[in-house]
C-alpha cells in the first residue's frame, strides 16, 4: 500500500502475459540501457530482472545483481586473505632467520667454552 497525503492508496498489481514477459526478456538480452527499456515497456527494472531470472536463468554474460555482489564480496575476501598470508609468510621468514642466528651463536659459544647468551630454564 502507498500513502499519499495521509490517505492509503491501493496500487493494483498488473498482470503480464507470458508472451509479454518473454518478449521483454528477449529485448533485455541485447539491451545496453535497461532503464530506458523498462521505461519503454512501462515496467520496473527490477521486474525485468525477475522475469529474466524466472524465464532464462542461464542467460550467458548476465548475472543477477545478488550474484554480482556475492562475487565482489568473495573477491575482496580472497584479496584480504592473500594479504594476511603474505604477512604471515614474512613473519615466519623473520622468525626462521632469527632462530638460525640464535642457534649459530649457541654453537659458537659452546665451542669456545663461553656462557650461552640465554640461560637454560630449570625445568
Amino acid at each position: 500500500m502507498t500513502h499519499f497525503a495521509g490517505k492509503e492508496l491501493r496500487v493494483a498489481k498488473r498482470r503480464y502475459s507470458k508472451e509479454f514477459r518473454e518478449f521483454a526478456v528477449e529485448r533485455l538480452r541485447g539491451c545496453e540501457n535497461i532503464v530506458a527499456l523498462a521505461r519503454e515497456l512501462q515496467v520496473s527494472r527490477r521486474q525485468l530482472y525477475r522475469w529474466r531470472d524466472e524465464l532464462d536463468p542461464e542467460m550467458p554474460g548476465m548475472e543477477a545483481p545478488g550474484q554480482e555482489a556475492r562475487a565482489s564480496t568473495l573477491r575482496k575476501e580472497a584479496n584480504h586473505l592473500k594479504r594476511v598470508l603474505a604477512e604471515k609468510t614474512l613473519e615466519v621468514d623473520f622468525f626462521r632467520s632469527a632462530l638460525q642466528k640464535v642457534e649459530a651463536r649457541r654453537q659458537q659459544s659452546s665451542r669456545t667454552g663461553e656462557k650461552a647468551s640465554t640461560s637454560k630454564s630449570g625445568r
